[in-house]
């Protein structure tokens, strides 16, 4: 499996968003993150999404945390990411650790998002949260109505690679 670091694509012609240079800083929504993978396709499709200033006014107040995330992933090849990731188009389980309910998801961009089927906006608070965690993980997060604590319960489809860029099916 092939790792590497979001910050080492600088250098050949690509950076991050200028607001990424708090890679090194704790994002201040949560309390501890663990490393979080990311495929190099949704990397280089999340990224575009934020340097191309087309952000839903809604979504806007979260593009940061985003940023935030997308400079501490670990960039990897999208067939070497395992299967119980979490990434771009994927379908999991969630468990609120709150009030134990569990919710299934659908991971998506933003003008595929409609919660009410279960699509998930990447720039949705609990969407920035979940990307790139794995079955297990605890996931602390603020969210509008308060500090929320949440476990993956299961990832159960990922879509190819052409899908995951962004496209539709």
């Amino acid at each position: 499996m092939t790792f590497r670091s979001a910050n080492d694509r600088k250098g050949n012609g690509w950076s991050l968003p200028r607001s990424t240079a708090k890679a090194d800083k704790s994002s201040p929504k949560v309390k501890k993150r663990s490393k979080i993978f990311i495929t190099e396709k949704d990397f280089d499709a999340l990224t575009s999404l934020l340097q191309s200033g087309i952000i839903y006014k809604r979504d806007s107040e979260f593009v940061e945390d985003l940023e935030v995330e997308l400079a501490r992933a670990v960039v990897v090849d999208t067939a070497s990411i395992p299967d119980d990731v979490i990434t771009m188009n994927s379908t999991f389980c969630l468990r609120n650790l709150d009030n134990d309910q569990v919710q299934t998801f659908t991971l998506v961009y933003p003008q595929h998002a409609d919660i009410s089927q279960g699509k998930l906006s990447i720039l949705a608070p609990v969407g920035i949260a979940v990307l790139g965690y794995r079955v297990g993980d605890v996931i602390e997060w603020k969210v509008p109505s308060g500090h929320r604590r949440f476990r993956v319960e299961s990832v159960q489809t990922r879509v190819n690679a052409t899908e995951s860029k962004g496209e539709s099916k």
